[in-house]
């Protein structure tokens, strides 16, 4: 590994770790794309795995080990060793993770390319809060859906606390931003799937009763924490579905609703003999 001690007296050129934003990160123009950083060497494990490159990677010593297997095949992104003092001055928190990765993001799929071979997709609209988009996440690559789809206002998930929430699936589960509703609309047409809004609404379709014979191929859309899904997304849908609750509760939390409704509208696996 190239490996590079860092000290207090010297951070030049940490630029991706001492302005640790993620919006900062997302708006390099060098290198094109962006920036994300990926936290704990299981995350750092899943990106690379998912094809994903580093630039570089933030450690203390003791955790070298770790890494090393990891970045076999890079061996000329530098590793920066620092002791923790040195890191939590650099990064502004404490290093408990056991390490950081600057890692170049991956250039966004087509819609058409993350629906082709699915059956259970998700659609984000306008969810603002990144735990909530890592836990919905971590309960799609759970319970067996296939890709996440996101509006242009939805939460990035590729900001470091999405990525931490979600143990690192965001970077395992196929996923891309959606344009309007009008166009994303008829591209889920065209791709056979039916959209549930997942809503409080009149003429609203109980969960227990849909699940009894889902659509083959079906896109659960969930909206924003406060005002839920918008009008154009309801207009969109196929069928407003929604959890019946008990003892007055009118609604869950989105990303424990979007567990509920994963596991109820799962499909079918298949078996063989």
């Amino acid at each position: 590994m190239r490996i590079e001690t860092i000290t207090a007296d010297g951070l030049a050129g940490l630029e991706d770790y001492s302005r640790l934003t993620d919006v900062a990160l997302r708006k390099k123009t060098e290198p094109a794309g962006g920036l994300y950083i990926a936290e704990s060497t299981k995350v750092i494990g899943r990106a690379i795995a998912a094809g994903h490159r580093p630039r570089s990677v933030l450690l203390q010593e003791k955790w070298l080990p770790d890494v090393e297997h990891l970045l076999a095949d890079f061996p000329d992104v530098p590793v920066y060793v620092g002791e923790p003092a040195v890191l939590e001055e650099l990064t502004g928190f404490h290093l408990h993770r056991g390490a950081l990765a600057a890692m170049h993001r991956p250039p966004l799929r087509s819609v058409e390319e993350v629906l082709e071979g699915a059956r259970r997709v998700v659609i984000l609209e306008d969810i603002v809060d990144h735990t909530n988009v890592g836990a919905i996440f971590r309960s799609v690559a759970g319970l067996g859906a296939d890709a996440v789809l996101v509006s242009e206002r939805c939460a990035d998930p590729l900001y470091r606390r999405s990525v931490r929430v979600s143990m690192g699936t965001v970077l395992q589960v196929p996923w891309t931003r959606l344009p309007d509703w009008t166009t994303s609309r008829r591209v889920l047409s065209e791709a056979g799937f039916h959209v549930a809004a997942l809503a409080l609404a009149d003429g609203a379709v109980g969960l227990d009763s849909f699940e009894v014979d889902p659509p083959e191929r079906l896109a659960i859309a969930l909206g924003t924490e406060g005002d839920g899904l918008s009008r154009a997304a309801l207009a969109a849908a196929d069928t407003v579905v929604t959890i019946p609750m008990l003892h007055g509760i009118d609604s869950l939390n989105v990303a424990s609703a979007s567990a509920v409704a994963l596991w109820a509208l799962r499909a079918p696996r298949e078996t063989t003999a």
